[in-house]
C-alpha cells in the first residue's frame, strides 16, 4: 500500500539543537508532520529500531561518531529498502562525500538548504517507495534486458531497485568493466548501466569497447557516476556515453534518460 506524502516519518539526526528546530521548521513547512529528532549515533540507532523512520535525515559529524557508522547500521539491520538516507551537511570534499554517494543514500543536501531542495529530496524518496511501470515504445520494460555494472554492491541494489519500480525483470550485474566485457562475449542487452570508477576497466574504457563491438556498438550506455571531474567528463562523453547523471540520483531523472534511451 503506497504511503502518503503527509503519513511519512522522518528521524531528523542533527548535534544542534537550533539546527533541528530549524530543519524540522521547514519539514513542517514542506507538508512533513511526523518528525523525531536525535542529536547523538546512539540516541539514532534506539529510535530507528524503536520508531521505524521512512526518512533518515541526519548530519555529518556527531561527538560518538559519524553518519556513515549510521548507514553501515541501517545495513547491518537489513533495512535499506524501507528506510531512506538524506545527508544534510555543509562537506564540500570529494573525498568525504564519496563514501555517501557510493552508499546509495538518497541525497546530499548543503547546510543550509533551499526549500525547492527538499522538496525534490523528498520527492525522490517517494519515487523510490512507490513503483510506477514505465511505458516505452519500443521495448515491453518487463521484457527489457539490462546490464548494471558498479563495483559497489549497494549501488547495484540500489539502481535494480528503481529499474525493478520501472518493471523490468531481466538483470545480470558485473562488479567491473572486465567482468562485464566478459558477460558481453555471451550476451547481448538493450541497455548497460555502468560506473565510472572501477578496477581493472573503468566505465569509459568499457563504453569504448563496447562502442568498438560489433555486437553491441549500438546499445544504449548509461553512466551513472560518483566523482568524475570536469576533463573526465570530457573523455567519457568522447568514450561514446549515451547519457550521464550524478550519484546520489533522482529516480524522476534516471526514469526520464531512460525513457529517452530507449524511445530513440
Amino acid at each position: 500500500m503506497a504511503i502518503a506524502f503527509d503519513e511519512l516519518r522522518i528521524l531528523l539526526i542533527e548535534p544542534s539543537d537550533v539546527q533541528r528546530k530549524v530543519i524540522t521548521q521547514h519539514l513542517n513547512q514542506a507538508g512533513i508532520q511526523h518528525t523525531r529528532g536525535a542529536s547523538t549515533i546512539a540516541e539514532a540507532k534506539e529510535e530507528i529500531l524503536r520508531w521505524q523512520p521512512d526518512i533518515v535525515t541526519s548530519a555529518m559529524y556527531f561527538s560518538d561518531g559519524t553518519a556513515h557508522e549510521l548507514i553501515q547500521f541501517i545495513n547491518a539491520k537489513d533495512l535499506k529498502d524501507t528506510l531512506h538516507f538524506m545527508l544534510v551537511s555543509s562537506e564540500h570534499r570529494a573525498d568525504q562525500l564519496e563514501q555517501f554517494k557510493q552508499a546509495g543514500i538518497i541525497a546530499i543536501l548543503p547546510k543550509p538548504f533551499t526549500p525547492d531542495q527538499l522538496q525534490r529530496a523528498i520527492t525522490a524518496t517517494m519515487d523510490m517507495m512507490e513503483p510506477e511501470p514505465l511505458h516505452l515504445e519500443l521495448y515491453d520494460i518487463e521484457d527489457l534486458r539490462v546490464l548494471i555494472v558498479d563495483d559497489s554492491m549497494t549501488s547495484r541494489h540500489v539502481l535494480r531497485r528503481v529499474f525493478e519500480n520501472l518493471g523490468v525483470e531481466s538483470f545480470v550485474e558485473a562488479e567491473n568493466g572486465q567482468q562485464a566485457i566478459d558477460i558481453l562475449a555471451e550476451h547481448q542487452f538493450d541497455l548497460i548501466v555502468t560506473d565510472f570508477h572501477m578496477p581493472q576497466v573503468n566505465g569509459s574504457e568499457l563504453t569504448q569497447y563496447i562502442r568498438n563491438s560489433s555486437a553491441h556498438a549500438h546499445t544504449p550506455v548509461l553512466m551513472v557516476t560518483a566523482r568524475a571531474n570536469e576533463p573526465q567528463l570530457a573523455n567519457v562523453k568522447q568514450s561514446g556515453v549515451d547519457a550521464l547523471t550524478d550519484k546520489p540520483f533522482e529516480p524522476a531523472t534516471l526514469r526520464a534518460l531512460i525513457a529517452r534511451l530507449l524511445n530513440s
